[in-house]
């Protein structure tokens, strides 16, 4: 455990806030996971904008991700299968685009790969005036195969030299998420926010058994929480502030009173005290307008709208093991 401590810094009214948005983002989940009717929270800010779960693993895309990408019975368990599989997905990360390739061209196999094939699919459909990445986060062109063309023709380029230098073999090799995390951050295109966030997606297959206990990087939406959370002079040190996060979990829900529903008996991990660091400075721009950030933004872009009733959660079965 860290000897690292928050209280070498002054928490503002938005750190107080991080642990009951925390608890109350859970809850909505779990009401509607039991078939509530709406609304399911009295928050006024949650009830009207977008935020994604406490755990990530539950959030819409990663369960997509993980029920239909990963573990479904009709789909080749492989190795290197289910690594080209998450890469292809993650890398649009968008659920439209991975049905749009399926619908064109069938389930996607490596063995069937063929990079001009899913090139001339993704163009067809920009082509259409349709995005074929997800907003969530910006995925850089790359220009390591050559200049020009679409992002999306670089990418499938750097996927299909990935998988044929060996990379299924490079991933299983490694002993833990850092290093896993440090193999990704080695390819063009992956920074060290999307490498980790693709180390988090592949461990949620059987490919690796690494604990997510055991490392985090911090994204600039989490830094951004930090700095309303702590001030500026914090984010220095924002890895250490949410393993502490992390770490100290219990007592600080405990201290406020607050019953925090775990994810199937699950606490939150780092990614996941991570991604609360920047869901809380949304949350922020509303309910502490007058406390700033790095990032100097005031509003909420995205209102909460729902995309039908929750299936109930799947999530990776080697979990049950760590429990």
């Amino acid at each position: 455990m860290s000897t690292f401590d928050v209280a070498a810094y002054e928490a503002t009214p938005v750190f107080e806030a991080y642990w009951r948005f925390a608890a109350e983002r859970q809850n909505v989940l779990y009401r509607r996971l039991e078939g509530w009717h709406g609304p399911w929270t009295t928050d006024p800010i949650l009830a009207r904008y977008r935020f994604t779960n406490a755990f990530r693993a539950s959030d819409r895309v990663s369960q997509y991700l993980i029920r239909n990408v990963q573990y479904a019975a009709d789909l080749d368990p492989a190795p290197e299968e289910v690594l080209f599989r998450t890469l292809l997905f993650k890398i649009f990360n968008r659920i439209e685009t991975w049905e749009t390739l399926v619908g064109i061209l069938g389930t996607p196999t490596l063995r069937f790969f063929e990079p001009e094939a899913y090139d001339r699919a993704l163009s067809a459909e920009m082509a259409r005036k349709n995005r074929v990445y997800s907003a969530a986060y910006i995925m850089p062109p790359v220009q390591t195969f050559g200049p020009g063309g679409a992002k999306h023709t670089g990418h499938l380029r750097l996927l299909d030299s990935m998988l044929s230098n060996g990379i299924t073999h490079a991933v299983q090799a490694t002993t833990s998420l850092q290093e896993l995390f440090a193999l990704l951050k080695s390819f063009p295109s992956f920074g060290p926010f999307l490498a980790f966030q693709l180390a988090i997606d592949i461990n949620y297959s059987r490919l690796t058994a690494h604990r997510e206990s055991e490392f985090v990087v911090a994204g600039p939406g989490a830094i951004d929480g930090i700095s309303r959370c702590f001030g500026l002079e914090a984010t220095a040190r924002a890895q250490d502030i949410i393993m502490w996060v992390f770490e100290n979990q219990d007592r600080e829900f405990e201290k406020r009173g607050i019953e925090f529903h775990r994810l199937e008996g699950r606490r939150l991990q780092p990614i996941d005290c991570q991604n609360l660091f920047c869901e809380i400075s949304k949350y922020a721009r509303v309910a502490f307008p007058q406390i700033q950030s790095i990032s100097g933004r005031t509003r909420i872009k995205q209102s909460y709208s729902i995309k039908g009733p929750l299936p109930p959660l799947f999530l990776p079965p080697k979990w049950r093991d760590e429990n």
